[in-house]
């Protein structure tokens, strides 16, 4: 009887150990097929703007995703656009310094909704070479960007927002300053200085190739360089000036050779889709999620200088994923 019972204690022994260990093993797969749930390629088209903040949102999320690739391309918004319609590269998602960019080059036929995401201002950056460095305020800027041996830079209004933008910024100081032709004299001047987006620019003030730059206050922030703020009349950054701001347009090339679109001034707003055609759609919503979550990616873009605006209002709503509908408002 002794033997018996020492038996069935031997035999319950063997069985729950097995028990436990094929449990295990159950249960380290199940760990295992989430952690690689989300995988594959994401293709990402940006703004130039948004590149140090997005190289530190990717390696957050691919922390959390291990089995990702990230693909991101910055170029101007309008370029990265152009890469969808006219090259038909494969893409899975867009950020637009303007949210126009989206909803007249791509909307309906390659996407049907965008979300704004975050704001930003124009400045004009310099460094401690540039000419006249120590003297240029609010004040004096355009009569000092406007003399023969100071060289400007910007970039392509037909490439990037911020070159349209930059012009913008000129007709409205020709108003708020009151000087005549002074949009035209400074779109006239300089011209071997632009370049196909914002980012291009940094080179040129740090060789010294330029004195001034306009460009985005994140950009100038992330970089550390020295920048002189606008006037709100001007910046394109405030809500309270957007009927002023729209008094200044731009027109640039549209979708095809002869076609031409008109800018209006108004505060900047980035915006972010997913396209309808995306080719790994199951990693791109999970990218959007956390880049437009406040603790997570939202978190990063403001501490890079760009202020958060969700949630966001859309006339888009309808059309918006429903795991993406809680940073907009309806």
């Amino acid at each position: 009887m002794k033997v018996l019972n020492k038996l069935k204690t031997i035999s319950l022994l063997i069985f729950l150990i097995s028990f436990l260990y094929l449990t295990s093993c159950h249960s380290d797969g199940r760990k295992e097929k989430t952690s690689t749930a989300i995988s594959g390629k994401i293709i990402i088209f940006h703004a130039g703007s948004l590149t140090v903040p997005f190289k530190q949102i990717a390696a957050a999320f691919r922390a959390k995703y291990p089995e990702v690739d990230i693909l991101a391309e910055p170029a101007g918004s309008i370029a990265c656009a152009r890469k969808i319609t006219d090259l038909n590269r494969p893409c899975d998602i867009i950020a637009s310094s303007d949210y126009k960019v989206i909803e007249k080059m791509l909307i309906p036929e390659y996407t049907s909704w965008h979300i704004p995401f975050v704001t930003n201002e124009m400045v004009i950056a310099y460094s401690e070479r540039s000419a006249f460095s120590e003297m240029i305020n609010k004040s004096n800027w355009p009569d000092i960007l406007l003399r023969k041996d100071v060289k400007t830079g910007r970039s392509d209004p037909n490439s990037d927002p911020c070159g349209y933008r930059s012009v913008i910024v000129m007709k409205l100081a020709e108003k708020y300053y009151d000087i005549p032709e002074f949009a035209s004299n400074l779109q006239g001047k300089d011209r071997q200085y632009i370049r196909p987006k914002e980012v291009d620019l940094l080179a040129l003030l740090e060789l010294g190739e330029t004195d001034y730059i306009f460009i985005y206050r994140s950009v100038a922030e992330q970089h550390d360089l020295r920048y002189l703020s606008l006037p709100e009349d001007i910046n394109l950054r405030d809500q309270a000036h957007a009927a002023n701001y729209q008094t200044a347009t731009v027109e640039i090339a549209g979708k095809t050779p002869t076609d031409r679109i008109v800018m209006k001034g108004e505060p900047m707003i980035y915006s972010i889709t997913l396209l309808n055609d995306a080719p790994n759609e199951k990693a791109a919503m999970a990218f959007m999620e956390f880049l437009l979550n406040q603790d997570q990616g939202m978190e990063i873009m403001e501490s890079n200088g760009q202020s958060s605006v969700i949630p966001a209002r859309s006339k888009y709503y309808e059309y918006i994923p429903e795991n993406l509908r809680g940073f907009v408002l309806q």
